[in-house]
C-alpha cells in the first residue's frame, strides 16, 4: 500500500462519509466517541506494555487497529469542522519548535 497524505486521508474518509445519509457526527458525538475509542487503546496498551494480561475470551484487537480508528475519528472531526489537518499539524510543529526549542535535552552527534 503506498503511502498517504493527511489531506489524502481526509478526502479518503469524507469520500466514505458522504455515501450516507447521516452525514458526519455531531462534535460532541465525535468526542464521545473519541474518548471510547482512546479507552480502546489504552487498554490494549495496558495488555500489551503493562500488568493486565488479557482473558482467554477477549477479542484480539491491536493497537495498530486502535490508532487506526483514533486516526479514522480524528479525520472525521477535522472534516466536520472544516478543518485541514496538515495546517494544523504545520501550526502545532511551528509552536513545539519556537516554545520548546530549549525545554528537552537535545541528542549530541555522538549520541
Amino acid at each position: 500500500m503506498s503511502e498517504k497524505t493527511l489531506s489524502e486521508v481526509q478526502r479518503e474518509v469524507d469520500d466514505y462519509i458522504s455515501q450516507f445519509k447521516e452525514g458526519y457526527f455531531s462534535p460532541l458525538a465525535l468526542m464521545a466517541r473519541m474518548s471510547e475509542e482512546v479507552g480502546e487503546l489504552a487498554r490494549e496498551i495496558n495488555h500489551y506494555y503493562g500488568e493486565k494480561p488479557k482473558k482467554p475470551d477477549e477479542a484480539d484487537n491491536s493497537v495498530e487497529m486502535e490508532l487506526g480508528d483514533i486516526l479514522f475519528l480524528l479525520s472525521c472531526f477535522a472534516n466536520s469542522l472544516n478543518i485541514d489537518l496538515t495546517e494544523a499539524h504545520n501550526k502545532v510543529m511551528h509552536k513545539f519548535a519556537t516554545r520548546d526549542a530549549n525545554r528537552w535535552t537535545k541528542k549530541t552527534a555522538e549520541q
